[in-house]
């Protein structure tokens, strides 16, 4: 016998000591007389890899190492495991192969219950229908988990959720919280090793579950492992659940189904087998796992199997073995099996559970063989906080039924039935109701259709007076005025005319008949709803006591058509016994209005205008199956923007849907009629597309020619529409070339060929007319409105662009004036705000200037001296801009700087006026006039710090001076100084030695200043850190000036120049 398993890889698995288990079971089968005749039996154990394609490679080298197979325990191996022994012929016993296979599983013995069977028993016991599978990470755990899952929805129960999780917390926590959103979850499923055999991955869930309050009693937890080896628990304390609290809260919501053991435990069958010197003395039993057990009955079982097989008389093979194992009892390892004839295994289970609060499973049901149910064991189940979980339909456990959530199938249907019959009752209901509201809002509200004389102030268009609508207006006429009306028909597409009659009005007659006979005795019936200008068309016949539902209808859908060249239909007109469309009133009149005012100047772009506006209504109306039928000049109107729009469409259908006779139209009214509809008087009501396209082209003539159709002919409208409707000869209207252009000709008379089929369609002539203006808008008013819009564009444009211009300006004045003031004073001065002098407590001055410029200066022109200058003050100007200083004022070659003001900055000012100092002398050592580099530029600096005043002087060029005793003194210190040297004040060098900044200070001796007499000066002659290099100060030779250039160095011609510019000095 080869024993596969993950006896190597799986250190929970490797506990249950296989190599142990199986030589114990052959070794009492070869002492047994009734199970070893003939046969000899031994073990060898095969491991199994954990990772399924590795596991179904290591079953190839099986075949010669056994004879009969027990396992595999990777359900994902037993596909080719069942192929294999088949093609062996070798029998193969597992607990873990469990399915629907039929050929493939000839020679597979099952040597105990599905354990999917003996859990749908107990979930049907407690009608538990909703299951959710969490498995381990492994390989076998997750097969475990999806073949439970099948096998379970096979019998019935839905399984909504299964899912992996493995060690970590947030594995668990996601797995639990995919389970809690399923619907109507009571058990989970754990597909792992048990958390009381050492099971990791149960103990995270456990623990995991009682943090998000889960083992409440709502979910139940089965540990499926257990069903396939008797686990102990005749008095067997278990540790774990003792030295955890939370673990053992969270198992008071486990409950363990597993394989009962009636008379010996799992752990006493093992003391036994150790006192008979079965197996070694120091193993404990407590520390084996109990699938020992189940690997020694699965040999014990093959074994009787085997010898059945031998007593029928058959070879001893796969399929005669498998055949075979039925109807027989053995004692296993510490509990009875029995196999019935049909070879179903019965071996009894039992259901344990926590009493939650110890460390001990107690049995609270047993699931005896051949017993249907569960049967109570002495222990109550404790709920955890006395709460269990739900209950389901027992329909789910009910083979050959659909089930629905607990109901009877024919109950459902009648529910079915009658929320089908109380739908339908409730959308007629709605539907009525819908269609009372829709009546409802057709006579009020924003979508009113229908109107009466309350709604409209009849306008006389004749004399601009508004004719009021109500009883008031007509309180000033007597009641002899009041006449009977009577309806005579007038021409189909004018005004029926009302003629009056002089009977007397009989009682209760409508006070609003004579005013109706006055404005339908008008040519215009124009009429103001809500301060909009509408048209009112009359309906012919008799009096229309209501408007029927056909008309509202076809009215609602003509309502809908919304286009720029389509006029708008809003309503009726009711009242009275007279009925009328009510339309939007376009200002300009019918095009056959507009074309016979000479007045009006028509180019061919004004035409053409008309003529694509014509083309795009019919367009639209035609790409709506909207068949006009009534296409003539005075059918078209022009609105004040000279847009033309098409209207009276559909009027042959509201005539038939309020079932008015159509009245027979005039001959002057047919010329814009297709010849065959002129021989077919019912297809002549109804119209056609083909014949808009005629009617069409008729129009093009009136607007080409500007005059009536067939004009130039002089032929009477009868005999006209005689000619055109029973050719030959073909009778249309003349228009020569130069009317037109061309292909606009060569398209009207394609409009009116006389078969249909040759007349182009809408489009067709959409695009062509469109090649004729060669895509241009051609709408006059649209063009001069797009011009405006493109000037207005262009103006906006360049206002930006000026404002833009402006404020760059603005910027550059407004940065030269800062340059010019402090931004402060800037300020103020542009917002005209007076600036006050202002004192300052404690300010250090900066005063240089340039050693021998007088001498310079007569040696150079006057653009020499600029240059010279602009050169040294522009390089002065870059190096203050490092330094919290303000440039004061420069005078010929004297440069005046402070610190200190106008904005205050405590006692830095003489360090910062002292390290501007610094870099002013290095820079001015490498300096050059361009006009003679050989000659050096060399400067005095004065520093002196003490109180000031600063204010802006003048309203001319004003400037921003300082003024004070310590301006004087700051110029005498660079009046006395000497070359290359920094003249230093005392209190300036107090403050700088109080900044402890590093300056190094020598001191000079006693100075005699002007004006205030003699006193101790110093030299600043650096600063640590500072390593720019400074220039040398030139050594005073004695009777020598300090004020001047030596005459060595200019250069000789410079000398000569200098010579003439001072006669009569003896240079030296």
């Amino acid at each position: 016998v080869g024993v596969l398993g993950p006896w190597l890889c799986d250190p929970v698995a490797s506990r249950a000591l296989p190599e142990l288990a199986s030589r114990l079971a052959v070794a009492r089968l070869n002492r047994d007389p009734e199970l070893s005749r003939g046969y000899w039996w031994d073990a060898v154990l095969l491991p199994e890899p954990c990772q399924t394609p590795q596991a179904v490679t290591a079953l190839l080298g099986a075949e010669r190492y056994a004879a009969g197979l027990v396992g595999p325990l990777n359900p994902a191996v037993c596909g080719a495991a069942e192929l294999l022994a088949a093609a062996w012929n070798k029998p193969l016993v597992s607990w873990s192969c469990v399915g629907d296979g039929e050929g493939e599983r000839e020679t597979l013995v099952e040597p105990m219950p599905a354990p999917g069977a003996v859990l749908h028993a107990v979930l049907s016991y407690f009608r538990w229908a909703h299951v959710a599978v969490v498995t381990a990470p492994q390989d076998a755990w997750r097969e475990v988990g999806r073949g439970l899952a099948q096998e379970m929805r096979a019998r019935g129960p839905p399984v909504t959720v299964v899912t992996p999780v493995g060690t970590r917390e947030e594995e668990a926590g996601e797995a639990l919280r995919r389970v809690r959103r399923a619907d109507g979850v009571r058990v989970v499923v754990m597909c792992m090793h048990s958390v009381l055999l050492g099971g990791e991955e149960q103990r995270v869930l456990l623990e995991k579950a009682e943090d998000m309050g889960m083992t409440d009693g709502t979910y139940v937890f089965i540990p499926y492992d257990a069903l396939t080896f008797p686990l102990p628990y005749h008095r067997v304390p278990y540790p774990i659940l003792a030295n955890s609290t939370k673990l053992r809260l969270a198992y008071d919501a486990v409950l363990t189904i597993t394989i009962d053991s009636p008379e010996v435990s799992f752990h006493e069958a093992l003391r036994q087998a150790q006192e008979a010197y079965e197996i070694p003395a120091h193993i404990d039993p407590t520390q084996v796992h109990p699938l020992f057990a189940t690997i020694y009955n699965s040999i014990y079982f093959l074994a009787n199997a085997v010898e059945a097989t031998r007593r029928s008389g058959r070879w001893v093979m796969g399929s005669s073995v498998a055949e075979n194992a039925r109807d027989f009892q053995m004692e296993g390892f510490c509990q009875p099996f029995s196999v019935t004839e049909d070879g179903d295994v019965n071996v009894p289970y039992v259901v344990l559970d926590t009493d939650g609060k110890g460390d001990r499973l107690w049995p609270v049901y047993g699931l005896e063989p051949g017993i249907r149910g569960l049967a109570y064991r002495g222990h109550s189940v404790h709920w955890p906080h006395s709460s269990s979980p739900g209950t389901d339909s027992g329909c789910w456990f009910e083979s050959g039924s659909i089930c629905n959530g607990g109901m009877d199938a024919s109950f459902v249907l009648l529910i079915f039935i009658l929320v089908s019959a109380l739908v339908a009752a409730g959308a007629a209901l709605a539907c009525f109701i819908r269609r009372r509201i829709q009546q409802a809002q057709l006579m009020k509200g924003p979508n009113k259709i229908i109107l009466t004389m309350e709604d409209l102030t009849f306008i006389n268009t004749q004399s601009n007076k508004r004719v009021d609508g109500s009883r008031t207006s007509l309180a000033g006429r007597s009641t002899g005025d009041t006449k009977s009306i009577r309806s005579v028909t007038a021409a189909p597409d004018t005004t029926n005319v009302a003629i009056a009659e002089g009977n007397e009005t009989p009682p209760g007659a409508n006070s609003h008949l004579p005013l109706l006979l006055l404005l339908f005795n008008q040519q215009g019936l124009v009429a103001s709803v809500q301060g909009d200008w509408v048209w009112l068309k009359k309906f012919p016949g008799d009096q229309h006591s209501e408007v029927k539902p056909a008309t509202k209808l076809a009215f609602c859908k003509l309502r809908d058509l919304r286009h720029e060249n389509v006029n708008l239909f809003l309503g009726f007109f009711h009242d009275c016994g007279i009925f009328a469309i009510v339309s939007e009133h376009c200002s300009r009149g019918s095009l056959e209005d507009l074309l016979r005012n000479q007045d009006m100047k028509l180019d061919w772009m004004f035409k053409s205008s008309l003529l694509i506006d014509l083309i795009k209504g019919m367009r639209y109306l035609h790409h709506r199956d909207v068949v006009h039928g009534r296409r003539k000049s005075r059918n078209c109107v022009v609105d004040g923007r000279f847009v033309l729009k098409v209207t009276d469409h559909g009027y042959n259908e509201l005539l038939e849907a309020q079932r008015v006779p159509t009245p027979t139209p005039q001959p002057q009214e047919r010329l814009w009629t297709a010849p065959e509809l002129l021989r077919d008087a019912a297809l002549e009501r109804r119209g056609s597309f083909r014949g808009d396209v005629y009617g069409i082209g008729i129009i093009m003539q009136e607007v080409i020619c500007r005059s009536a159709p067939y004009c130039m002919l002089g032929l009477p409208p009868e005999e006209i529409i005689e000619k055109v409707a029973r050719p030959p000869p073909l009778c249309r209207p003349a228009v020569s070339a130069d009317q037109a252009p061309l292909e606009c000709i060569h398209l009207m008379k394609q409009c009116w060929s006389e078969q249909p089929e040759r007349r182009p369609n809408i489009d067709q002539i959409f695009d062509q007319f469109k090649g004729i203006n060669k895509g241009r808008k051609t709408n006059i008013i649209d063009s001069m409105l797009r011009m405006l819009e493109q000037y207005s564009s262009n103006l906006e444009d360049l206002i930006r662009e000026r404002t833009e211009e402006l404020e760059i300006e603005k910027q550059k004045t407004d940065k030269l004036l800062t340059q010019m003031l402090p931004p402060s004073v800037a300020e103020a001065l542009k917002m005209g705000t007076p600036v006050e002098p202002e004192y300052f407590e404690e300010v250090t001055l900066y005063f240089s200037d340039i050693v021998g410029f007088t001498t310079i200066s007569a040696m150079s022109e006057p653009i020499e001296v600029v240059d010279l200058l602009n050169d040294l003050y522009t390089l002065f100007d870059v190096i203050i801009g490092a330094h919290d200083v303000y440039k004061v004022e420069t005078i010929g070659d004297a440069y005046m700087v402070a610190s200190g003001l106008p904005k205050r900055n405590g006692n830095r000012h003489a360090g910062e006026i002292a390290n501007m100092s610094l870099d002013i002398l290095s820079s001015v050592g490498t300096f050059k006039m361009r006009h003679m580099p050989e000659v050096p530029v060399r400067i005095r600096i004065g520093l002196h710090s003490g109180p000031c005043v600063a204010g802006v002087v003048g309203l001319t060029m004003p400037r921003y001076c300082l003024f004070g005793d310590t301006v004087n003194t700051a110029s005498r210190m660079e009046s006395t100084g000497l070359p290359y040297r920094i003249h230093v004040n005392a209190r300036t060098v107090a403050i700088l030695r109080a900044l402890q900044e590093g300056f190094k200070l020598d001191i000079r001796g006693k100075t005699e200043l002007k004006g205030k007499g003699v006193e101790d000066t110093y030299w600043l002659v650096g600063r640590e850190g500072f390593t720019k290099p400074i220039p040398t100060p030139p050594d005073l030779l004695p009777g020598a000036s300090n004020h001047g250039i030596s005459l060595d160095e200019i250069p000789a011609e410079r000398r000569r120049k200098l010579e003439k510019a001072r006669p009569g000095q003896v240079l030296k």
